[in-house]
């Protein structure tokens, strides 16, 4: 890479990494990049994936104080991120590059019009489990968990806008604030990143400095992102998610 490219790749991973802590879809900026710069589309992903783990765990830490008290959960969706992630990894690996292409802005789609109508969504739960008498499980059910496996299966393939997925999921499944959800959204995402990048890095070829480029950009972004998004109402938030969430589905179509 010559010095410039250098930045432009500095740059991207700090932008991801303050993307993805408050919203999700920071690699429809480093991928592009990657590609720019000339990496295969097969290595640019794989470099992607372990240079943005720094800040996915940088993103999780800034958002400790929402994590309080989700200990349970937490330790219940891993399980499922972590063998999705693994799954993803594997068939990033086995099947062609474009095997995703069509689904991809489906799932986003969906993402996002549940996040639209989760508000919705959750008073109907509400006001039915008033009637019935039965309590919101304080976990998402096993559709939560099968939820999170199958997005996280995703998220080891391509990770772009897995974050919103989560978010989507867990806002229509649990009673939860939304920066609550987006912490917890913030450790899956870094587990299953993690889970991949191990894997990636017994089986599948990498480009080091653009490994190195992203992991310090994406470190230092996951944190402005943390600090910025704690500040956001739950409204804006949501209007962020879907306004990148729009644009992250105009990139995979057009792209």
């Amino acid at each position: 890479m010559t010095v410039w490219e250098m930045c432009a790749v500095l740059a991207a991973g700090l932008g991801a990494g303050a993307v993805n802590t408050v919203v999700g879809s920071g690699t429809l900026i480093t991928f592009p990049v990657l590609l720019a710069v000339g990496l295969p589309p097969v290595t640019a992903t794989v470099s992607n994936a372990l240079g943005l783990v720094p800040g996915s765990v940088s993103g999780a830490i800034g958002y400790r104080k929402e994590l309080r008290g989700q200990r349970r959960l937490i330790l219940r969706l891993t399980a499922g991120a972590v063998l999705g992630g693994l799954a993803g990894a594997v068939l990033l690996l086995a099947l062609p590059a474009a095997a995703f292409e069509m689904i991809v802005p489906v799932l986003v789609g969906l993402a996002l019009l549940l996040i639209v109508l989760q508000p919705r969504i959750s008073r109907a739960v509400r006001r039915r489990r008033a009637r019935t008498g039965r309590p919101l499980s304080a976990h998402g059910g096993p559709g939560l968990l099968a939820g999170v496996g199958l997005a996280s299966v995703y998220g080891g393939y391509f990770s772009a806008a897995q974050g919103i997925i989560y978010i989507s999921l867990m806002g229509t499944l649990l009673d939860e604030p939304m920066q609550r959800l987006v912490a917890v959204k913030n450790v899956l995402v870094a587990v299953v990143n993690g889970v991949a990048a191990l894997f990636f890095l017994w089986r599948a070829d990498f480009d080091w400095t653009a490994v190195a480029l992203l992991a310090a950009g994406s470190a230092v972004g996951g944190r402005l992102g943390a600090t910025v998004g704690r500040r956001l109402s739950p409204v804006l938030l949501r209007c962020l998610i879907v306004v990148v969430g729009g644009a992250a589905i105009a990139q995979l179509v057009l792209g």
